[in-house]
């Protein structure tokens, strides 16, 4: 069984999940990668869920989409200095579950592999990106409802401004993970 405090990798062979990492890519709000390289990566507790969330998904022929998971503390400092933002953006004296190995964000995909209609990107810092914004149509809100379905079926919760993100309960008691130096989550 894994250490509860060791990062595990999420792969698409391991997972059966896409990756998308966003933020090894320009395609971000930022306009520019903040990491080297693409690695998806998860606490033990939340990688568990995760699984179950696989299940739930595959069970109904989805997959997930993942665009991001562990970030390290210096990339939300990139985050927050390009949007210092605390609807969108943990601050930094609080912290990022992400940079806690217990928040994902991502997206419900079909058998085709194409992303379902959402209403908005991921991390589209709008208001029309929080859970339940009124106006959306009925397709969208559904697709909303369908991932919030599985996910909270799966153990996670949810945060009301992004659509796409999900943290395991409690997250806020775990310490902040720093591995940008030592682990395989580098900085640009």
């Amino acid at each position: 069984m894994p250490d509860k405090q060791q990062l595990i990798h999420i792969t698409p062979e391991t997972h059966r999940v896409e990756l998308d990492l966003a933020y090894a890519t320009a395609n971000n709000f930022t306009g520019k990668p903040i990491y080297k390289e693409a690695h998806c990566l998860l606490l033990a507790p939340a990688e568990a869920g995760l699984r179950k969330a696989v299940e739930l998904a595959d069970s109904i022929g989805m997959k997930l989409r993942i665009f991001d998971a562990y970030r390290p503390p210096q990339a939300q400092q990139v985050l927050w200095d390009f949007l210092p933002d605390p609807t969108f953006i943990a601050e930094l004296g609080r912290g990022s579950n992400h940079s806690r190995g217990t928040a994902l964000d991502l997206t419900l995909i079909d058998s085709n592999g194409e992303a379902l209609d959402m209403g908005t990107g991921f991390d589209a810092m709008v208001k029309e990106s929080e859970h339940f914004h009124k106006g959306l149509p009925q397709h969208v809100q559904r697709n909303r409802l369908l991932l919030l379905g599985i996910m909270h079926a799966a153990g996670f919760t949810h945060i009301a401004s992004e659509w796409w993100h999900y943290e395991i309960p409690g997250s806020r008691a775990l310490p902040i993970i720093d591995n940008s130096e030592s682990g395989p989550l580098k900085l640009m």
